[in-house]
């Protein structure tokens, strides 16, 4: 008999136990975090090990030098966590020791602590599954804030673990000492300093318990004494404390839901980042009723975005084509989406999608709410649906969709220099891998992606969605090549982003991860300009003294790709997609917004 391990949430299914082989099991899907079979890898005994035992235990530790620190990141690694991003310091030396001595943790060392956090934070958001990120008490501790605001208003699990002075300097107002707890509280689903050494491995659990269920920031302050007091004892399993959570909705909201829709005569499907990996079953939805699919932004690339009745997002940065649809629309199928302003949804007769309950009806009233995940719900819903012919409503989305399409090819001018920023999404667009991720720094480069570039369903896409903070781009790439290194990972970003985590080029050199960064260069804060543009406010203070970016990125000891003729352009991308090293294109662009 066998165990199997999922690789997401490290739910651990043993065919011994359910009295069933692996191999046998149909349309299952983990209990804990709903990922499919293939998921799921083959463990040995050995792997099961759940207690520090001797010098010859998979982590290596002579037991009379086990401490507290060892005893917790050995605890984290049997809950799965991998990697651990941070900037040694006086105040967590002791944990950085334990991950020193523990195999199965890598490190990766950073140039400031928000690139770590984004780190954690774009790691959660691309695999569900939870990194850590490491730094001293007070500067080091406030440093993070950033990245971790961005994971928790993404809801991204993160474990957060800082440094503080020995507990005999807590208080007077030590040197590098804050209120660490109450820094942390606004921004943790769980905030605890472990104390004592017997606390170590039931407030780490817990820590990272809460930010898997909750989807958010778990917070741990482990004092510098405390971290090197000698310890030993039993690590606690996963199995047994993470809940189910994909549960369904009772049969009589799904049976008021699918009412709901067979009776409307526009719908509307609107799929957000909940509705991610979905794409197949939607897609069988808005065939058999005959109605369009529209996404937010975090929400592109749910389906292939050449699908017929895909009518491009909807917002701020949306299609025109979508902004009729669900204007005219008589029912909203809402799956997975915040409502956040830049969405725009209106209120309308709506049947709502989502896990969290916070969500049902946030903004609206809605008319049915389903409380659940999108991949338990959605094949029973669409058992419950009727299929509908709808000729005339096929040919509009058909024409809306051709006028939309027809309006941005006519915007990109492979002939103006500067380059045109159509032009350059067109060009990555047409370059990048089918099968990549790419991350989107905040900005007018992310202006243009999320109206022009077309995704599909086999591509991902992580950004800063609710707190949209500049400077996330890179270190959401170094965490994509981290955990995808087979993958191509792709940078789309702007001077102004950039510049704010320039700094960790640097990592990406040192550890040898391929990132290519596109950086669209119009020496301007180009959203900003443009917003005191439609405020009334004459244009101050946006302009930017650049660098050459591509210099700076040989300085670095990665490649560096200067593009200012339009006509290099696709092949200057392709040249750099094709190197195995960090690379920067300085793309020279257009800081007017619209073709004049």
């Amino acid at each position: 008999m066998v165990k199997y391990r999922c690789t997401v949430c490290n739910y651990i299914y043993d065919e011994e136990t359910e009295g069933i082989y692996f191999s046998d099991l149909e349309s299952w899907r983990c209990p804990v975090c709903n990922a499919s079979k293939a998921k799921f890898e083959s463990v040995s005994l050995e792997d099961d090990q759940n207690e520090i035992q001797n010098p010859d235990a998979s982590n290596n530790l002579d037991l009379g030098q086990s401490t507290v620190s060892h005893v917790m990141v050995n605890q984290m690694a049997e809950w799965g966590v991998e990697y651990v991003f941070g900037i040694p310091g006086t105040s967590s030396l002791g944990v950085l020791q334990g991950i020193k001595d523990c195999n199965d943790l890598k490190y990766y060392q950073v140039r400031h602590e928000q690139t770590a956090a984004f780190m954690a934070s774009a790691y959660g958001k691309l695999t569900g599954k939870l990194a850590a990120c490491l730094t001293v008490a007070g500067p080091g501790a406030t440093n993070l804030s950033t990245g971790l605001y961005d994971a928790k208003l993404d809801h991204s699990p993160v474990l957060a673990i800082t440094g503080q002075v020995p507990r005999l300097l807590m208080g007077p107002g030590s040197f590098q000492e804050i209120d660490q707890h109450s820094f942390f509280e606004p921004v943790s689903v769980f905030n605890k300093p472990i104390i004592h050494k017997d606390q170590t491995t039931q407030l780490i659990t817990l820590a990272m318990k809460e930010a898997l269920i909750k989807k958010g920031v778990s917070h741990i302050s482990i004092p510098n004494d405390v971290q090197k007091q000698k310890y030993q004892t039993n690590l606690i399993p996963l199995n047994g404390k993470i809940p189910r959570t994909n549960l369904s909705p009772v049969n009589d909201l799904m049976e008021k839901a699918a009412d709901t829709i067979n009776s409307a005569q526009r719908p509307v499907i609107i799929a957000g980042f909940g509705a991610m990996g979905q794409g197949d079953v939607l897609i069988k939805i808005a065939k058999k009723i005959n109605a369009p699919i529209v996404t937010t932004f975090r929400g592109k690339g749910v389906v292939d975005e050449d699908e017929e009745l895909y009518a491009g997002s909807h917002g701020t940065i949306g299609s025109t084509s979508a902004s009729y649809l669900v204007k005219n629309s008589d029912l909203l199928i809402v799956i997975g989406s915040s409502y956040s302003d830049m969405t725009q949804i209106p209120a309308k007769r709506t049947v709502q999608i989502d896990k969290d309950p916070m969500m049902i009806g946030r903004k609206h009233e809605v008319e049915v709410g389903l409380l659940g995940d999108s991949s338990v719900i959605l094949p029973p819903l669409f058992a419950m649906l009727v299929s509908q012919k709808r000729p005339e409503y096929l040919n509009e989305i058909k024409s809306l969709k051709e006028e939309w399409y027809k309006l941005i090819n006519e915007e990109i001018d492979p002939t103006k220099s500067p380059i045109r920023p159509q032009y350059i999404i067109k060009v990555l667009n047409d370059k990048l891998s089918p099968n990549g991720v790419i991350t989107l720094d905040v900005g007018e480069n992310a202006w243009w992606f999320g109206r022009n570039f077309q995704m599909k369903k086999s591509q991902k896409m992580v950004m800063s969605g609710s707190l949209a903070s500049m400077g996330f781009g890179l270190p959401a790439a170094l965490a994509a090549q981290i955990a995808y290194p087979e993958k191509e990972v792709a940078c789309i970003t702007g001077d102004g982003g950039f510049s704010m985590v320039m700094a960790d080029f640097l990592t990406a050199v040192k550890y040898n991860l391929p990132v290519k960064v596109f950086l669209l260069n119009n020496s301007q804060l180009g959203m900003i300009q443009q917003e005191q543009k439609v405020e009334g406010y004459p244009n101050w203070q946006t302009e930017l003294l650049n660098c050459d970016f591509a210099s700076f990125a040989e300085i670095c000891g990665g490649n560096g790709i200067k593009v200012t003729n339009p006509k290099e352009l696709s092949q200057k991308v392709e040249e750099a997609l094709g190197l195995e090293v960090p690379v920067i294109v300085d793309i020279q662009t257009d800081p007017r917004r619209f073709i004049q």
